[in-house]
């Protein structure tokens, strides 16, 4: 194992995103994460797509002054899509011909890997930005294409129709139902019941879907309170773009100052590690208490709820006698045998096999070993 590669063993994080979830659940994984992919939407294509060959038609027949690229995937999906109809060189063409302004980096890279160059790129990748840059400009009479991202047109459409400019909107692709709605469901009962330390939102509708999956299963309240919780789970949001839907919810999710997905790992990395898990120095090592698992000197222990939860009330008190009763208190259910406690305390020294992290106190309770 590399020197990071147990940084967030016995973290548990869920991602509700489906493009590039892969390489995120990679890097959060090599660092010893437990990552659950939960998309909460899919991503439709519109590479068949007759109303998207008609409108790319429409734009080459009559180009547009100004080009608006929001997205580099979906620049070059529209590309590809393009390609396969046989438009490619006219709509490459259409392009160089007009005034390419791009929403970010991503999209300023996927016009170069075209060919084109844009002409003014939105340093803080919004479409805010490129709509006050724009009307600043004036854009009366002017004729706009926008190509939008799933979720539409962040008001680019209408601001500029508004503002006396005539206005092409190209969706490239679209979002489509979760792939897998039992682990959408899955999902949010695990932030409602907090046994995840963090929700990675990768795009604003994603973000969206998940508030609404909420809503449908009842938790809305449950998952809003666990997310704004500091012992909570924390959200973390790949922009400001994306975090909008969990701040009208009144969740303030962790952005990361530049919007890019390795800044967002790294922004992960660091919460995670810095921020969740209780820490107690015993005899036994360090112990770290998460909301899903426990380690005991950087190795995972095997318990089962009841466990973590005795663990964590001992942790706690942070060597100080936790009684019976109070143990009692955390198992599930009511019993108020006290050999229940017993039996809670000596399966979970067999879980660190023997190591000195638990002491019993005579005719009191239980202590961590410090």
């Amino acid at each position: 194992m590399n020197p990071s590669g147990g940084q967030l063993l016995g973290c548990r994080v869920i991602l509700t995103g489906q493009r590039r979830s892969a390489e995120l659940a990679a890097a959060l994984e090599r660092r010893g994460a437990t990552v659950e992919h939960a998309p909460t939407l899919s991503v439709v294509p519109h590479v068949d797509d007759a109303e998207l060959l008609a409108r790319t038609k429409e734009l080459i027949d009559n180009p547009p002054d100004i080009a608006v690229i929001s997205t580099g995937v979906g620049f070059t999906g529209w590309v590809e899509a393009a390609d396969a109809a046989g438009l490619a060189e006219p709509l490459l063409d259409m392009l160089r011909a007009s005034r390419l302004i791009a929403r970010g980096p991503k999209a300023r890279g996927a016009i170069q890997a075209a060919g084109l160059s844009a002409d003014w790129v939105a340093d803080s990748e919004t479409s805010a930005e490129i709509r006050d840059f724009l009307l600043t400009e004036g854009v009366a009479g002017r004729r706009i294409a926008v190509q939008h991202h799933g979720a539409g047109s962040d008001g680019l459409d209408e601001a500029f129709q508004e503002a006396g400019a005539e206005v092409s909107s190209v969706v490239i692709y679209r979002w489509g139902p979760a792939p897998d709605p039992e682990a959408v469901r899955a999902a949010v009962q695990a932030v409602a019941r907090r046994e995840c330390d963090a929700v990675a939102f990768t795009a604003a509708p994603g973000a969206a879907a998940f508030l609404d999956a909420a809503r449908s299963e009842g938790l809305l309240t449950e998952v809003v309170l666990a997310f704004t919780d500091p012992a909570g789970v924390f959200a973390a949001a790949v922009g400001d773009t994306t975090a909008a839907p969990l701040r009208a919810e009144g969740i303030e999710p962790l952005v990361p100052d530049r919007f890019r997905m390795g800044a967002l790992v790294r922004t992960l990395v660091g919460e995670l590690a810095g921020r969740h898990g209780l820490r107690v120095q015993t005899a036994a090592g360090e112990l770290r208490v998460l909301s899903g698992a426990a380690l005991l000197d950087g190795e995972v222990l095997t318990l089962s709820p009841s466990g973590l939860a005795v663990l964590r009330v001992l942790a706690e008190a942070n060597g100080s006698v936790v009684s019976r009763g109070d143990i009692l208190d955390a198992l599930p259910g009511d019993s108020s045998d006290a050999h229940a406690a017993e039996v809670a305390i000596s399966r979970l020294r067999e879980a660190t096999r023997g190591r000195p992290l638990v002491t019993t106190v005579v005719k009191r309770g239980y202590r961590l070993t410090l």
